[in-house]
């Protein structure tokens, strides 16, 4: 049994017990990128989880499914690595969100879906996976033994089953040893002083790059396939424009307030879907587990072992690297792309992508399928 109320004469908003579990769907990748880039960068981890549960529950609310909210994973990847600065990743998600309020309010991608090569978002995507796993790994080496105990934890729930969840609870698990070390935390709301880290930064080309690559993905998975899993699990039709709309409102309204850059995807509604939800009210439930995290959660961050960190990245990589390659329709092309985006760099990769598959598409002479 569980609350219901209308919301839409087609909606219904059901606070459940399979709207929790669903709202773990959205979350097992989320929360430990953001913590892993308060970790490592300028970021606060609670103005991060603030605007993460307000937007949960604003687009939930406003699309009347169970929509994700993830972080962008292409300039996740990058600062995490150091590839770019925390300036640059901020300038580089409000050019995102220009260009994606752009292409939504004109309908440009009902335009030209049939021509993006699924295969250059899938190798995009697997070269971010190369990138997380190479951050991982060096991350690891810095304490073996606490990588030791988190990679036993996630060994002991892939042999369980739980694959989805290895991630999540090795978070779990380092947060318990942060608060060895520091204590239990005492409540902190997130400030304010530092949230407009993006002035004064100018584009670099570190900065057009990192935004090309996270282009292909969120034009491919966050707005395409994400519109299609809407239709096909919850029976609502939401055009990939409209999701492009939203994620360019959020990203231009949040991150000159310590947002992390931030979109839809299709592998946290798979996700939210997986694990039970039905409506938005899983939506507003995560965001309200958001929004009390920031509150209690930010203290363990400075104690957070970098060790277990590492194979918290190293784990989403796996499954990034495993979902790209699974979901290839040119595997070889896929890996080329993948493995050009670590040795130069992403957005040259997506570049080069769409030039080889254009080609193939004319050899073929075909067009990528309406249905991503």
């Amino acid at each position: 049994m569980g609350l219901s109320v209308s919301y839409r004469a087609d909606t219904t908003l059901d606070i459940a017990w399979n709207e929790v579990t669903g709202a773990i769907g959205d979350s097992v990748t989320v929360l430990p990128i953001l913590v892993g880039v308060a970790v490592l960068t300028d970021l606060s981890l609670g103005l991060m989880l603030v605007w993460f549960g307000v937007f949960q529950i604003v687009w939930g609310l406003y699309y009347g499914v169970p929509v994700s909210v993830e972080p962008m994973k292409a300039l996740a990847a990058l600062v995490l690595a150091g590839a770019i600065s925390t300036g640059e990743l901020l300038l580089a998600g409000l050019l995102l969100g220009v260009v994606l309020l752009g292409i939504g309010s004109t309908g440009t991608l009902s335009r030209i879906e049939r021509y993006i090569g699924r295969p250059v978002v899938r190798g995009v995507q697997f070269g971010v996976a190369l990138v997380l796993l190479e951050t991982g790994v060096r991350l690891s080496v810095a304490d073996l033994g606490l990588a030791t105990l988190a990679g036993g934890v996630a060994f002991l729930l892939v042999a369980l089953g739980y694959y989805n969840l290895t991630a999540l609870a090795v978070l779990a698990v380092g947060g318990v040893v942060a608060g060895v070390q520091v204590g239990v935390p005492e409540p902190t709301l997130p400030a304010l002083g530092s949230v407009m880290l993006v002035g004064g930064v100018t584009p670099t080309m570190p900065t057009v790059e990192a935004a090309l690559a996270q282009l292909a993905m969120t034009v491919g998975n966050a707005a395409l396939a994400a519109s299609v899993l809407l239709q096909d699990y919850f029976d609502r039709d939401i055009s990939a424009d409209a999701l492009s709309n939203s994620m360019g409102v959020m990203n231009l309204a949040a991150l000159p307030f310590g947002a992390f850059p931030m979109c839809h995807g299709s592998g946290g509604i798979a996700g939210k879907y997986a694990f039970g939800a039905r409506t938005a009210g899983a939506n507003v439930v995560l965001g309200i587990v958001y929004l009390a995290l920031s509150v209690f959660a930010v203290g363990l961050v400075a104690a957070y072992p970098t060790a277990m960190l590492g194979v918290i990245l190293v784990l989403i990589a796996v499954q990034l690297g495993r979902t790209s390659i699974r979901e290839a329709d040119a595997t070889v092309l896929v890996v080329a792309i993948g493995v050009l985006g670590v040795a130069v760099n992403l957005g040259v990769a997506f570049l080069v992508g769409i030039v080889a598959s254009l080609a193939l598409q004319h050899h073929d002479g075909t067009l990528i399928p309406d249905r991503w």
